[in-house]
């Protein structure tokens, strides 16, 4: 068999692969004398069928079985052999006049082959990392609101400026159907707040989502209302009222802080600012990081330039998955997923040149602090090492959540490359001019 490469361009390449008799003669022979013992023709006893009317019923068949044999196996040894490093997988070249008696059969296969490039991590940028501070405006209203979920429900008749009122917002045009609580000062508009004043349990309140809230994205907690959704949404929606309550505010003594925080970890109203600033800051520390992860590979995708065989992928998107697409669905797909192919190759570079590697250990040490952290979230801030174990053994036996995590320690370890390489410049700003940042408005 002869097989080689012929170039297209530096992503596209055919394999051919010549097939002669040599390949398969013998494997077909040894199929026919296995054939001959079973097979039925009009006229002979089973078993007793000479050998040539054996080959001219079953020879063609098997003959095309076992070249397909050959070619497949010296294929998948083909590409390891020449290290070739393939996007997608072979897709082999139709050929409508394909003579399978010919004394050569020639097979051509297209490839798609990772492009080389060079990725500069360090590129001049004006990418910002941002400090997210918690200012006192966002403090005291932490306060307030600790203040009034552990107080005392007092159940009222009517709809008052302070009242709590829980209900649905809907809109079924829209699929908008969402149980919550708010309060009256959650409107931008005084009007609007006015709306509700005097209603009672039963009552329906129409307002209209345009400039509802003084922040849209508001109408993602609130109405649970898609981001895309969010900027220029203008429809009216149906407050049904369900329960109205005012409350007595919890007094800010031992009692509760031990109850938030567990016993002498917060002993006065300064400790509480300190530990809810302190707790702010590390989520939003989180979101900072998720923000400057994004605009590096932003960046990263936009100025490291390298081509696709973009041609081919739409190809063979059309033959894979449960449900073949075609040539339009194909299209529409490769464009959607482009971008992220794009920053696969990226990132996969990235860690080659920078020698990063994902351990045991590190997988271990990310999924016992995540535990960690969740466990605090509901309560249990002194977990015992056996307990933690435990959950992070039964969590690692799972080989979705073991892909999972992986790719969040990946995502761990390239975000400290990227804070080290990138240089980007520091930003100190509060929450609300980080989420005005964040969605460029």
């Amino acid at each position: 068999m002869d097989i080689k490469r012929v170039a297209i361009d530096a992503v596209n390449e055919t394999i051919v692969m010549t097939v002669v008799h040599m390949d398969y003669k013998g494997q077909v022979a040894k199929r026919i004398n296995e054939k001959m013992p079973l097979a039925t023709v009009k006229g002979f006893r089973k078993g007793a069928v000479p050998k040539d009317l054996v080959e001219k019923q079953y020879g063609k068949a098997i003959k095309q079985e076992e070249v397909k044999k050959v070619v497949d196996l010296a294929l998948e040894r083909f590409v390891q052999s020449e290290r070739l490093n393939l996007l997608g997988t072979p897709l082999p070249k139709v050929n409508e006049n394909f003579n399978w008696d010919a004394e050569e059969l020639v097979f051509e296969y297209e490839i798609g082959l990772v492009p080389h490039f060079d990725l500069d991590l360090e590129a001049k940028n004006d990418i910002v990392k941002y400090i997210v501070t918690a200012d006192d405006k966002l403090i005291d209203g932490q306060v307030a609101r600790i203040q009034k979920q552990f107080g005392t429900p007092i159940p009222q008749d009517v709809v008052v400026a302070d009242s709590d009122i829980t209900g649905t917002f809907s809109n079924e045009a829209e699929g908008i159907n969402n149980t919550t609580t708010i309060a009256l000062s959650i409107f931008k508009d005084k009007a609007t707040a006015d709306k509700f004043i005097g209603k009672k349990v039963g009552d329906v309140v129409t307002v209209n989502t345009k400039g509802l809230f003084e922040d849209d994205h508001q109408l993602m907690d609130y109405l649970k209302v898609g981001h895309d959704s969010v900027h220029g949404l203008a429809v009216d929606v149906d407050f049904t009222i369900e329960a109205i309550n005012g409350a007595e505010l919890a007094e800010l003594n031992q009692e509760l802080f031990d109850k938030l925080f567990g016993a002498g970890n917060v002993a006065s109203l300064e400790d509480l600012k300190a530990k809810i600033k302190e707790d702010a800051e590390s989520q939003f520390a989180q979101q900072a990081d998720q923000k400057l992860l994004a605009d590096v590979q932003e960046f990263l995708i936009e100025n490291t330039k390298f081509d696709l065989p973009s041609e081919f992928l739409i190809k063979w998107l059309q033959t894979v998955g449960e449900k073949q697409l075609t040539p339009e669905e194909a299209i529409v797909e490769y464009a959607r997923s482009e971008r992220g192919l794009r920053f696969q190759l990226i990132e996969g570079k990235a860690m080659a040149t920078s020698n990063i590697q994902i351990t045991f250990e590190d997988l271990k040490a990310f999924t016992t602090n995540a535990i960690k952290q969740q466990m605090a979230q509901f309560g249990q801030t002194n977990p015992t090492d056996e307990e933690v174990q435990g959950i992070v053994a039964r969590v690692l036996s799972n080989q979705e959540e073991v892909k999972r995590l992986s790719d969040q320690v990946v995502a761990a370890k390239l975000l400290e490359l990227f804070k080290e390489k990138a240089n980007p410049a520091t930003k100190e700003v509060t929450y609300d001019e980080f989420i005005a940042a964040s969605y460029g408005e």
